[in-house]
């Protein structure tokens, strides 16, 4: 059954704008794991802008509640390239209060906008 469905989409130039204005913003926004790529490097802005979109469109998905904390949201990529969510603390807490057992993520970003749909499934 789905619980919810939540879509977001963001402007990759404006969202590489605000971080370089605001180093700080990506450590609140990611953790280590989402920022960097298996071999180490940085990601890119397109990656991350599509990741922040993901983290909006789950707390879409979970009803908009305020008291979502960024980190509690991590987009992972499996071997296969696969997008994936994995939830802690508040979103995880909001979750369950919902019944979420399972999560879907599509990520994309092309012609300088980044979008994600995440659905929450029970």
């Amino acid at each position: 059954m789905i619980i919810g469905v939540g879509i977001d989409v963001a402007e990759i130039e404006r969202f590489g704008a605000a971080l370089e204005r605001t180093p700080q913003m990506a450590e609140r926004l990611f953790l280590e794991s989402e920022l960097t790529l298996p071999s180490g490097e940085r990601r890119g802005i397109a990656s991350l802008a599509a990741r922040f979109a993901a983290k909006e469109a789950v707390a879409k998905a979970l009803g908009a509640p305020g008291n979502l904390h960024w980190a509690d949201a991590e987009v992972y990529v499996e071997e296969s390239g696969q997008p994936r969510l994995r939830v802690r603390g508040t979103v995880a807490a909001r979750a369950a209060e919902l019944g979420v057992r399972h999560w879907h993520v599509s990520l994309s970003h092309d012609a300088g906008v980044a979008s994600a749909v995440v659905i929450a499934e029970g």
